[in-house]
Parts: C-alpha cells; structure tokens; sequence
C-alpha cells in the first residue's frame, strides 16, 4: 500500500509538533499562541502542502451539515417553549 503522506509531510509536522511544544507555534492570522494538537497538525500539513509535499487535500465543506446543525437549534428552541408554556398552565 502508498504511503497517504510524504517524508517531507511527516517532518514538517513533527517541527511544527516542537514548535507547538515549545510555545513558539503561532496561527497564521490572529497570531496567537496554538496550542491544540489538531491544530498544530493541521498547520503543519498546510505548510508542506505549500512546499510541494505528497499531502492528500483538505476535503470539501459539506453543506449538509449546516444544515441538520440548524434543524437542531430550531428543534431545541421549540421543545424549550413547549415545556415552559406545560408548566405555567399546571401552576396556574
């Protein structure tokens, strides 16, 4: 079986790794500190993807998601006002 990453990919992302270790690995656009593991993994595969590295790509954003995360928030508001107008008519 290929290998999904390159060398280069996996030496990039093990100095971001330090970096992120260190406390030296900054975002890209707000500069602050990262210091999540995902995140620190991500920037490094970015940054050998620019180089030229064998780094499969980002995925597409999928819209369905949006979606059912919408469905959800309209769904919990209206069981939230049912269960509050069932209790005022029982106390009242």
């Amino acid at each position: 079986m290929a290998r999904k990453y390159s060398k280069k990919a996996s030496k990039k992302v093990e100095k971001v790794m330090r970096e992120r270790k260190r406390g030296t690995l900054r975002s890209g656009r707000s500069g602050k500190k990262v210091t999540s593991r995902k995140q620190a993994i991500a920037i490094g595969l970015s940054e050998a993807r620019r180089e030229g590295a064998k780094v499969p790509g980002r995925g597409k954003k999928r819209r369905t998601t949006k979606r059912r995360t919408a469905k959800r928030r309209t769904a919990k508001r209206r069981t939230g006002r049912r269960s509050k107008r069932s209790t005022r008519k029982s106390a009242a």
